[in-house]
């Protein structure tokens, strides 16, 4: 049967957040006006997985030019097809940026968020529909695993992973070769495979993404390591959070059991496995592995002293590898391309490439894929151009809740595991949130302190008591009752907790405090000797006033608030009564002058 040739194909990103911000009603117009124009059989519509600028959704990429359209609405369509389609005309109107010169036309490959990543991981991303495992043959998906069943021995695998230098993506950094070696040795059955897709960080969502975009690269990699260690069964753990990464993992198991690549005797050979999805209830520490492992078997997720290790006693206590979504992603293609094409790219400890989100104040929200070694302001600057609304950059917080913050000055760290940690930051799984000028750090190492206070499990005093006490002391110096030899005091509790800790999540947790007294001590003494937070933030230590001479007299703080704490009259500048004040910025947001101090 010949293959159906299409003139075009329009390829409509589907992840999470171009989904959220209406890229089906995208769809449904533009398949609407390509039908009423007679070009269903001409034009292909093609719903992919996220593209990676989230921050240019909902977004359409052209074929065969590769033309990139952002930020488009239904009501787009109509011109799109008619002008682009139909009369071969791109639409100025609709690119990402306005060309300097209007012959220019913004190819996918030129812009810059694109054209300075290296795509390995990521190769699928916007190309591929995740919902047809075809598709993913197509492009030379289960090869590997076809090579690894097929020609090689389980210890030819694990070999290549070593030399690949393939280390753990979810944050350890831990050799997955040393790793899959390990769990081989033991020869008690049944293994186990596991999938950590728990992905909990605030600003994080790369492993999200790569589910939703090129679910079978993770599979097929899960298949390998199952060959590799003599596993027949495996789970992937995804929190309940990401439903349309569930929904397209479902779906490519189903595929792949029905083309004989998941289930019993894959490719003839006698080879079983078979892969399951279980949803986690979004307890983030069900990320550390051994909690993960306690709530996939029905217990309360609460980590376990180590050793023995999960190599040796994991999941029901048989034999376990347990890796990451982007880790499984990786091993697909260093089988099929070798190890010494793999760590080609990298730093001489922290091979190939890495998968970062980015959020916060930067103007290119999105997913990214670079090198290991290149620089964090190459990251901010060249790929994600810049902080938003021209303001200052501030920090970079790197490795999720209990990571750290790397100052403006420390731009130039190369972005390895061992570089990072120098800084008092980690790698972690990789999501990286951008601080402006208007941040305060203080205030900033509180909400990450927070955050792994809720999320903590209880079971050990340090993380338990340690953490709490040294939120309470963060909000006191928010609030302007900080005192001379608090911030020596949590110096010092902090490494205690991180000594004693029980698991990763509290061996780690003091980092966003002592990242930020590290780098930003002359914060911390603002708000402790002179009661004031420079960013405005912590609302205990702004006192609201009126400069007359500024105030243009218009009455517009005095409509905004809320709590009636402005009074004015014509031609009279505006007075703030502070007793009633709620500090709410309300009249800050409105007045067009800069009156409001």
């Amino acid at each position: 049967m010949a293959m159906k040739v299409f003139r075009s194909h329009l390829l409509i990103c589907a992840g999470t957040a171009c989904v959220s911000c209406g890229a089906f009603k995208v769809r449904e117009r533009l398949e609407k006006e390509l039908k009423d124009r007679g070009l269903a059989e001409e034009v292909k519509v093609v719903i992919t997985g996220c593209n990676g600028f989230c921050a240019e959704g909902p977004i359409i990429v052209v074929y065969p030019e590769g033309i990139f359209y952002g930020k488009l609405k239904p009501e787009d369509m109509p011109l799109l097809v008619e002008e682009h389609i139909l009369k071969g005309r791109p639409v100025p109107k609709l690119f990402y940026k306005e060309p300097i010169k209007k012959e220019i036309v913004p190819l996918l490959k030129d812009i810059p968020f694109f054209g300075l990543q290296v795509l390995r991981v990521l190769r699928n991303r916007g190309l591929i529909d995740p919902e047809n495992i075809d598709e993913y043959i197509a492009k030379d998906g289960y090869a590997a695993l076809h090579k690894a069943i097929t020609q090689m021995t389980p210890e030819q695998i694990i070999a290549e992973m070593k030399e690949s230098g393939l280390r753990g993506r979810g944050g350890a950094g831990f050799p997955t070769g040393d790793k899959w070696e390990e769990a081989r040795r033991f020869k008690r059955l049944p293994k186990y495979v596991i999938c950590n897709g728990d992905e909990g960080d605030p600003g994080a969502f790369m492993d999200r993404s790569i589910l939703e975009a090129d679910p079978h690269a993770v599979l097929e990699g899960m298949a390998i390591c199952a060959k590799a260690i003599d596993s027949n069964e495996g789970y992937l753990y995804v929190r309940a959070e990401y439903p349309l990464a569930i929904k397209r993992l479902n779906q490519a198991i189903e595929q792949a059991r029905s083309y004989g690549l998941l289930g019993k005797d894959i490719f003839g050979t006698g080879f079983d496995f078979d892969a399951f999805v279980y949803p986690g209830a979004g307890a983030f520490v069900c990320g550390e592995s051994t909690a993960l492992m306690f709530s996939l078997e029905g217990k309360r997720g609460m980590p376990r002293a180590k050793p023995p290790r999960s190599a040796e006693a994991g999941l029901w206590g048989q034999p376990t590898v347990l890796n990451n979504v982007e880790t499984f992603a990786n091993v697909p293609q260093i089988l099929l391309k070798g190890a010494t094409w793999f760590n080609s790219l990298g730093t001489e400890k922290s091979k190939g490439t890495k998968v970062f989100s980015l959020a916060g104040s930067i103007n290119n929200i999105g997913l990214v894929e670079v090198p290991m070694g290149i620089t964090l302001r190459s990251i901010v600057y060249d790929i994600g151009e810049g902080i938003k609304d021209k303001k200052k950059f501030k920090a970079a917080q790197l490795g999720g809740p209990s990571g750290g913050f790397v100052p403006e000055n420390l731009l130039d760290t190369p972005v390895d595991y061992e570089s990072l940690e120098a800084t008092g930051a980690i790698m972690g799984s990789g999501g990286i949130v951008i601080c402006d000028e208007s941040t305060c750090m203080v205030d900033s190492a509180r909400f990450f302190t927070n955050f792994c206070v809720e999320e903590s499990c209880g079971k050990c005093v340090p993380c338990r008591i340690g953490l709490m006490v040294m939120l309470r002391k963060l909000e006191d110096i928010g609030e302007g009752k900080g005192q001379e030899g608090d911030v020596e005091f949590m110096e010092d509790l902090g490494q205690h907790i991180v000594r004693m800790s029980h698991c990763g999540l509290g061996q780690s947790a003091p980092n966003p405090i002592l990242s930020t007294i590290r780098h930003f001590r002359d914060e911390y003494d603002e708000h402790i000797r002179e009661k004031r937070c420079r960013s405005l933030v912590c609302t205990h230590l702004i006192r609201f006033q009126v400069n007359e001479e500024k105030c243009k007299m218009c009455g517009l703080c005095l409509k905004a608030c809320p709590v009636s704490a402005i009074t004015w009259e014509k031609k009279q500048p505006a007075k703030i009564i502070k007793d009633l004040c709620t500090k709410c910025k309300s009249c800050i947001r409105v007045c067009k002058f800069w009156a409001i101090e």
